[in-house]
């Protein structure tokens, strides 16, 4: 059973969009961080064990799906989806003390919100398969994986927001560059995590309703 060539796209372009974007961490050097860094000790090393471990359960969220993998090999899904589950959970705890360091309270809460749902969608995936009921896990399993693809789309569509920020304000830039882009990225979390909830229901919500 083949894989949807859309997949591969999508899991290509997330590579492409989170491995330049990880490697300056890789470097653990605190200068090269992308955001502000106000305790090299706490901060940073929480920061970058957080964004390992949230590539992992990029990486093996999408071998989850693979559905050769699914079929023909139960139990390399079930190594790949328990990877999954422990790196969501790591991620998503040591960003609840990560998100104290973010000095915007639009994109701190924004985290926030986040990390919230990111935690609750996999615990409740986890969950149903535990109990056997894998139509539910399903499910749930692919609503976690639509929050772990916010760091994705909330990535691409920042030029996006900054045309519309652009067109909002007359074709003028206001408080000029540096503030439009601050602004932009103080509110990427919320459209990203808006659009793949869109998305995401929609397909579940039309699977549902294609079996009934």
């Amino acid at each position: 059973m083949k894989q949807k060539r859309s997949w591969w796209i999508l899991f290509i372009v997330s590579l492409g969009v989170m491995i330049p974007f990880m490697l300056p961490y890789l470097t653990l050097d605190p200068a090269r961080a992308r955001v502000a860094i106000a305790s090299k000790n706490i901060q940073f090393p929480l920061l970058v064990t957080h964004i390992i471990f949230a590539f992992i359960a990029l990486v093996t969220g999408f071998l989850q799906f693979i559905e050769r993998i699914r079929i023909q090999y139960p139990k390399l899904h079930r190594y790949l989806g328990r990877a999954y589950v422990i790196s969501v959970f790591i991620s998503g705890l040591l960003a609840l003390v990560v998100v104290f360091y973010v000095e915007n309270f639009t994109k701190a809460l924004a985290f926030l919100a986040l990390t919230m749902v990111w935690l609750v969608t996999c615990w409740k995936g986890y969950r149903y398969a535990m109990k056997g009921q894998f139509k539910e896990h399903r499910i749930w399993m692919i609503r976690s994986f639509g929050i772990t693809l916010v760091a994705v789309s909330a990535r691409i569509v920042v030029p996006l927001l900054l045309l519309s920020y652009f067109l909002l304000n007359g074709l003028t830039i206001p408080g000029g560059r540096e503030q439009m882009v601050e602004e932009v990225l103080n509110v990427n979390i919320w459209v990203g995590l808006l659009l793949n909830f869109i998305i995401v229901e929609w397909i579940i919500l039309k699977k549902v309703d294609a079996v009934k």
